[in-house]
């Protein structure tokens, strides 16, 4: 699920380019998103990206230095944060976008590691 139901953009051309929600966004969102999370009740909870790691770990969160790691929280008893899919597609080059999917593979194998162990 998102962080925040409402895709907002900016339009260049063809391409609508992501914007950043701002925080009153994120906050009058979240009793959507605690009421999914209550309903699913998730066993593992991977957040994907800033944006989504901000908003349910902190604004102290940095994906940068801490994605793929398995951190403490109530959310669920598996929660990881990693970069968003996109950012994989707007990597500069090939061998960018090859080394942050291999990366992002990893940060995902670690969560599926940890769901291993609990059964």
């Amino acid at each position: 699920t998102n962080v925040v139901k409402p895709f907002k953009f900016e339009a260049r051309g063809r391409r609508r380019i992501h914007q950043t929600p701002k925080r009153f966004e994120i906050d009058a969102c979240r009793p959507w998103l605690d009421a999914e999370m209550a309903e699913v009740k998730p066993e593992a909870l991977v957040l994907l990206g800033a944006t989504a790691a901000k908003a349910l770990l902190g604004s102290s969160f940095r994906v940068s230095r801490e994605r793929g790691e398995l951190l403490e929280s109530d959310l669920a008893p598996i929660v990881s944060a990693t970069i968003h899919p996109s950012a994989i597609l707007r990597a500069p080059d090939d061998a960018a976008r090859a080394a942050e999917r291999e990366a992002f593979a990893r940060d995902l194998g670690n969560v599926a590691e940890a769901l291993a162990k609990r059964s």
